[in-house]
């Protein structure tokens, strides 16, 4: 394989709220006088950022229209001039962001987006505008935005009329993108996952997954280029003065039904062997347009539209005539079904058949866990696929698991234990933490927690007399604004100095290493330990048998585990590491985090409660930071 991969420069905010950073954001290109082009969105949104840009307002359009027409962009760029602005800073769907663009070109200003819509065009350094009836696109760096901000907020409010056809527009990026002759593998895996996430947001209605969905869709269909999907659409368009999503929304089906050969991602995705199907049900579901002539077509000037999309075709991996082209007009004007091909394998069509049926079983119930269960069949049955399973290798998985599940019991998960080994519990663990990126990091839970350990008072020794290098542990908790948080519960738990859990030894009569504190009024805890060591995970069972297959070994950096639990506050698992400690950079369960790898600084003499023990022991200071729970 031989390709040239070079990112976009721009700049990316996506939060909630963060229409608030637009001032700083212009600031930071350094630039002052700031022009708006505002598009009518039900937020108020240009009032909004009117208001946050201030006195060095310098000026805004008049006025914001669909397909950029050049007339429109003639008034903006004379009132751009007249207000000696350096900077425009737009907010709207993709009218708005288009005069942005056609005003950047013309002067070289810098540009500030903040896309009220799911039209992507904030993504891409393409500028479509229409003249005499016809419009043209054109490609250039100066077009690209410098910066976009997506605030849900602003989206949060959309019409459906308004919200449905700009999301499949956004689909139709991220689908053109799987087929487009720019397609790379980083592409191919951006543009998947668009469509799984605008898929999901079509369905659920979540304004943050189809703002989310629309920035990697526009993001891959930048780097792809455009196809046949966006040439009939700016034909249309440009010709026949057709809104810009809804026709995007009336053709998609249209177009994954001629490409379909070269969409097989597409219908693992969607988890059907019909996705041109598929699509069109979702927009006729969800009352969006379906046909052409509900768009105010005629059927009498569907032929000149044909004529014009051969004139200068756009690349397509299926090649196009002029009496395709009207022949896929003819379909779309009358909003009929797309009629789904046969694959050219018949086993590949048998399975898309079937993944399809189980994923359409999952209809009723609690729509997280329908998202849930659908992807996991995908994904399985994907896997299968990809990897060929055979019966005997299917067979020896369930016997794998099998015995997973018969080596758990109320001392030992092996579950867990495989989740760990697998880095699947790092994964959750890293999703979640990403979530409260102010906090201290979080780290797996492990195998070895135990619910209702014994409540401790400040001050008492964990480790009940075990050998081992004596440890003396100061802990704080506080906020995320570095405020105490009093009365918080901090389960502690560590393995003793030969690296066993209290849970692996039957010898003991009860937990020992392991103990419930609440932290003081001063936000702190202390308490006494003996210093964890290195250990291996139980390696005598199924996981074990993994490990040493695949040549793993099956030791843990040597830590101490923490959970922390307060009312009002998101609660965290943690882990802190020995700085120096063995496998701290093969950990067998991917768990060290380096912000999470800390000093037992040695010392000797007295420790804090007055304890003299024979020769140095070891000190233990930290701060963890929680979050609210808001």
């Amino acid at each position: 394989m031989s390709l040239v991969h070079e990112p976009a420069p721009t700049r990316v905010l996506f939060g909630t709220g963060t229409l608030g950073t637009v001032r700083d954001e212009v600031e930071r290109l350094g630039r002052s006088r700031r022009f708006l082009v505002a598009g009518r969105s039900p937020s108020g949104a240009g009032e909004r950022v009117a208001d946050v840009l201030g006195p060095l307002l310098a000026g805004r359009s008049p006025r914001a229209v669909v397909h950029t027409p050049v007339e429109v962009t003639a008034e903006a760029l004379a009132a751009f001039r007249e207000a000696g602005a350096d900077c425009v800073v737009a907010v709207g769907g993709g009218s708005a962001i288009g005069l942005s663009k056609a005003i950047a070109v013309r002067t070289g200003a810098d540009q500030v987006v903040l896309p009220s819509t799911y039209s992507g065009s904030e993504c891409t350094a393409v500028l479509g505008e229409t003249e005499g009836g016809v419009k043209t696109t054109r490609t250039a760096e100066a077009i690209r935005p410098e910066t976009v901000v997506y605030d849900t907020d602003l989206v949060r409010d959309l019409p459906a009329a308004v919200a449905l056809p700009s999301a499949v527009n956004a689909l139709a990026h991220a689908v053109e993108a799987l087929y487009g002759a720019g397609a790379t593998p980083l592409t191919d895996a951006v543009a998947v996952e668009a469509v799984r996430v605008l898929v999901a947001g079509l369905r659920s209605g979540d304004p943050e997954q189809l703002l989310r969905g629309a920035w990697l869709a526009g993001t891959c269909l930048d780097r792809v280029g455009m196809g046949v999907q966006h040439k009939l659409a700016h034909t249309l368009g440009g010709t026949l003065d057709l809104p810009h999503a809804p026709t995007h929304t009336v053709l998609l089906p249209h177009v994954i039904a001629l490409n379909a050969a070269a969409l097989p991602r597409l219908g693992e995705v969607l988890g059907t062997a019909d996705p041109a199907g598929a699509v069109h049900d979702l927009v006729v579901s969800a009352d969006g347009p379906a046909a052409l002539r509900d768009l105010g077509v005629t059927e009498a000037g569907l032929d000149r539209v044909a004529d014009l999309a051969v004139q200068r075709p756009y690349p397509n991996p299926v090649p196009l005539t002029r009496d395709g082209i009207r022949d896929l007009l003819g379909q779309a004007w009358a909003g009929a079904r797309p009629v789904p091909q046969e694959p050219a394998d018949p086993v590949a069509g048998t399975l898309d058949r079937l993944t399809a049926q189980v994923v359409d079983s999952f209809r009723a119930g609690d729509p997280r866990l329908r998202e849930l269960l659908t992807g996991l069949v995908r994904a399985l049955h994907g896997y299968a696929r990809t990897h060929g399973l055979t019966q005997a290798e299917w067979q020896a998985t369930i016997d794998f698991l099998t015995a997973t599940g018969h080596a758990t019991d109320e001392r030992r998960q092996e579950f867990v234990l495989l989740s760990d080994t697998l880095g699947l519990s790092s994964v959750v663990d890293v999703l979640t933490h990403s979530r409260t990126p102010d906090t201290t990091s979080s780290a797996v839970l492990g195998p070895f927690y135990t619910e209702g350990p014994p409540e401790l008072a400040q001050g008492a020794d964990v480790s009940a007399g075990k050998k081992g290098t004596p440890l003396w542990v100061d802990v704080a908790v506080t906020g995320t604004d570095d405020r105490p948080v009093p009365g918080a519960v901090v389960d502690v738990w560590q393995s003793d100095e030969d690296g066993f859990y209290d849970l692996q030894l039957p010898e003991e009569d009860g937990p020992v290493l392991r103990g419930r504190f609440r932290t003081g009024d001063d936000g702190r805890l202390r308490f006494r330990s003996i210093l964890p060591a290195a250990y291996p995970v139980p390696a005598d069972g199924p996981v074990g048998s993994m490990l040493d297959a695949t040549g793993r070994h099956p030791f843990r950096a040597p830590h101490l585990h923490f959970l922390i639990a307060a009312d009002g506050y998101r609660e965290l698992i943690t882990q802190l590491f020995v700085a120096g400690g063995a496998h701290l950079d093969s950990d067998a369960v991917f768990g060290v985090k380096e912000d999470l790898i800390v000093d037992f600084v040695p010392r000797t003499g007295a420790m804090p409660d007055g304890t003299v023990p024979d020769g140095g022991w070891r000190q233990l200071t930290f701060t963890f930071r929680i979050s609210r729970d808001d």
